[in-house]
């Protein structure tokens, strides 16, 4: 199944915050009708970008061994949506990347969702994907440590950036108590027909 092909090329010929980028605007992202899971990250970054593939960086590595999936799995839309907060790279900021810009979740995440019947969860990833969906004044640490409360909608994680390496040392109940409970999950939800 595919999504409406009018909204993936109006997304794809989207400006709405063209002159607040640092490059030409290529929304990177990626869904169709029969995805199960999608994943709501931040923006994509440079080397996202300049690929047009998301998550191709150490990021996305770690998300992918997060969730126990293969590279290929990870992108086929069969499967996977992968509908960020923004889907034009933002720009470098002091720390890293500038944030997602606002104007695509508020134009676009309602109807991609529309497009998505066979959605069975939502990967909330980082804080801004959490505050959007969530809307709650938790912390990453307390949702990530009370994800259940999220389930069976939203699974919540930290940003797999390895400028969060610090909070994984932080916060080793993460990958040892909840990453293992989030592969059980998705591959239950992947496995079904």
């Amino acid at each position: 199944m595919r999504p409406d092909k009018n909204l993936l090329k109006q997304i794809r010929q989207c400006t709405l915050c063209e002159s607040y980028l640092p490059k030409k605007p290529t929304p990177v992202l990626q869904f169709s009708a029969s995805a199960k899971i999608m994943i709501v990250g931040q923006a994509p970054g440079i080397y996202a970008h300049n690929s047009q593939t998301p998550w191709n960086d150490a990021s996305g590595r770690r998300l992918r061994e997060w969730l126990n999936i293969s590279d290929e799995l990870f992108y086929d839309t069969r499967y996977i949506a992968i509908v960020p907060m923004g889907f034009c790279y933002p720009g470098k900021g002091k720390s890293g990347d500038l944030p997602p810009r606002p104007e695509c979740a508020k134009t676009w995440h309602s109807p991609i969702l529309d497009n998505l019947p066979k959605l069975q969860a939502i990967l909330l990833i980082g804080q801004y994907a959490q505050h959007y969906y969530l809307g709650d004044k938790e912390t990453l640490t307390t949702r990530c440590r009370n994800w259940k409360n999220y389930w069976p909608k939203y699974l919540v994680l930290p940003h797999p950036s390895p400028r969060n390496n610090l909070w994984l040392r932080k916060n080793p109940w993460f990958e040892a108590e909840v990453i293992p409970e989030m592969q059980r999950i998705v591959q239950d939800i992947l496995k079904q027909n």
